[in-house]
């Protein structure tokens, strides 16, 4: 499948529906985190129950991971809902960054920046 690159515009235009599979995608992230830590715990009680409930939890995360894939969008931090978007600067490939709870598309950063590269979308 090739690959896909947004514009800023595009990016911002799909952040309604992104945004909710963020949410999802935390929020599974959350519930596998809290059922793992039960698991690990002395005394857990149903270690069935738990891990029937965990597979149940890392299989919506999976499925919710993969609407991210199929809009072509980069799933960096689940509990952060930390995304990014390919795009094209110049002549080379960049990810425009976004973050729940972040209004727009405002960062962008090298594929090999990171997070803490992350450059507003001024300089874009």
């Amino acid at each position: 499948m090739p690959r896909r690159l947004y514009t800023p515009e595009l990016a911002n235009k799909s952040l309604p529906l992104v945004a909710r599979i963020a949410r999802d995608i935390q929020a599974e992230a959350r519930q596998i985190q809290a059922l793992w830590v039960r698991l690990q715990a002395p005394g857990h009680g149903d270690r069935q129950a738990l891990e029937d409930q965990l597979a149940e939890h890392r299989d919506a995360f999976a499925t919710l991971s993969d609407e991210l894939t199929q809009l072509g969008v980069e799933l960096k931090d689940p509990l952060t809902g930390l995304l990014d978007f390919r795009a094209r600067r110049g002549g080379h490939e960049v990810y425009l960054c976004w973050r729940l709870g972040e209004g727009a598309v405002a960062f962008w950063h090298t594929l090999d920046g990171g997070f803490a590269g992350r450059r507003p979308m001024q300089e874009f």
